[in-house]
């Protein structure tokens, strides 16, 4: 799928690049004001060591080892000893593995202004869209089940400049700003033997760095081929693993303190690769 919009995105490119007869040549063809649009395919980086770290004693510190009252036969008390996956889970065991992480489509409206100096543009552009990429994690226990948080983007914005070089019509550029997200959060479990309670904002700050090339096609209107990189803090969302009115003093989740033990992902980025097709109408 990622290949096939690439294609697709480089190949509505390079048809605007070779048809540059349709916009006459300018003073000033990037000056003045402009809104428009993009679409295209937002991915996110593969690999990484996201996993969920523990606050045990709910001191505020994460990174403790969730233990069993007894032992395993193994010798093995780390309650969490089958592991972690990136994704959602699709059974309770460690063996079935994760779904993977979704990417997709992404888009935006963008309202900017340039201002150009013989061959030099400089400019400002804010963007306002959503993405739907979906980001999981899950741990897996020896009981067995799983724990799985998830985040997706509601809507998304930046406030960037803009710095390029225009060739006659054709304009390179690089960019670079502050990204914001609305983040939603989730939590599922197939764990039946406590009570689970989550908390935490959906706010999401960053920044974005990107490039690309613009072509004016008419005397109002430019299209172009965008990348972007983003990376979004997100370290507020936690979930609580409390106790039920049946649930043993032997869990662990609550061995470390009665009122139960606190989840929170180790990754704290939420990280992002986006190539879109632009489009403007400039006045």
């Amino acid at each position: 799928m990622r290949n096939k919009m690439m294609i697709l995105l480089a190949g509505g490119m390079g048809l605007a690049m070779a048809t540059p007869a349709a916009a006459q040549t300018e003073a000033a063809p990037f000056d003045g004001f402009y809104v428009g649009g993009s679409l295209g395919y937002d991915f996110q980086p593969k690999g990484g060591n996201d996993t969920i770290a523990f606050d045990r004693n709910l001191d505020g510190t994460f990174g403790d080892t969730v233990t069993l009252a007894a032992p395993q036969a193994n010798g093995n008390s780390n309650a969490f000893a089958p592991g972690f996956c990136r994704g959602r889970a699709t059974a309770a065991t460690a063996a079935n593995g994760c779904r993977p992480n979704k990417d997709g489509t992404g888009y935006a409206a963008r309202i900017g202004l340039d201002k150009q100096f013989g061959a030099i543009v400089v400019g400002a552009v804010g963007e306002f869209g959503k993405s739907e990429i979906r980001d999981s994690v899950t741990a897996f226990s020896t009981t067995p089940a799983f724990y799985t948080m998830t985040r997706a983007v509601d809507y998304d914005a930046s406030a960037r400049l803009r710095l390029g070089f225009a060739a006659s019509n054709t304009l390179f550029y690089g960019t670079g700003g502050v990204a914001y997200a609305k983040v939603d959060h989730s939590f599922e479990t197939s764990n039946a033997a406590n009570t689970f309670s989550a908390s935490g904002k959906n706010d999401a700050w960053g920044y974005v760095l990107g490039g690309g090339v613009e072509q004016k096609v008419g005397r109002n209107f430019s299209v172009g081929l965008e990348y972007q990189y983003k990376t979004l803090k997100d370290d507020d969302y936690t979930v609580r693993a409390g106790a039920g009115a049946t649930t043993p003093v032997t869990n662990p989740f609550v061995l470390g303190n009665a009122q139960g033990t606190d989840f929170q992902r180790s990754d704290d980025r939420l990280k992002s690769h986006s190539v879109r097709a632009v489009a403007a109408f400039r006045f």
